[in-house]
């Protein structure tokens, strides 16, 4: 019966540290970029709620496949990282294919938010269909 759970505490250590992972990458997302989603949100800005989401999205895909392909929990943060930074190539994107996205953000603008939640919803589909070795 306790071969079941013989691979209990790997998925707790995978589990814990993907968690830390999109918690640090949620807190230094929303502190780097110009519009500061979770301030945003605390006032009910739509915008920023979907944008952000978009991102934490554009993480947890790569995240997910880094958990799946690892061999060791340092190869997942190494991939973790590596997901976090093409999330923030996926926001200079955004801004750059759409003049005042932040401040667009900050205005409410749901398209702007639509616009950078898709940017990273894509770039983190592709980021995470590259992470399988």
């Amino acid at each position: 019966m306790f071969g079941y759970v013989a691979g209990l505490p790997a998925f707790l250590a995978y589990f814990a540290t993907g968690l830390g992972a999109l918690a640090a990458f949620a807190a230094l997302y929303s502190a780097l970029t110009p519009q500061h989603e979770l301030t945003l949100i605390r006032t009910g800005n739509a915008a920023a709620v979907v944008a952000f989401l978009g991102a934490i999205l554009g993480f947890s895909l790569p995240l997910s496949s880094a958990a799946a392909n690892s061999v060791s929990l340092v190869d997942f943060l190494i991939w973790a990282v590596v997901g976090g930074i093409f999330q923030a190539v996926a926001f200079a994107v955004a801004c750059f294919s759409m003049k005042g996205l932040p401040r667009r953000i900050t205005d409410g603008e749901i398209a702007a938010g639509l616009w950078s939640a898709g940017i990273s919803l894509g770039v983190g589909m592709l980021n995470a269909a590259c992470m399988t070795y």
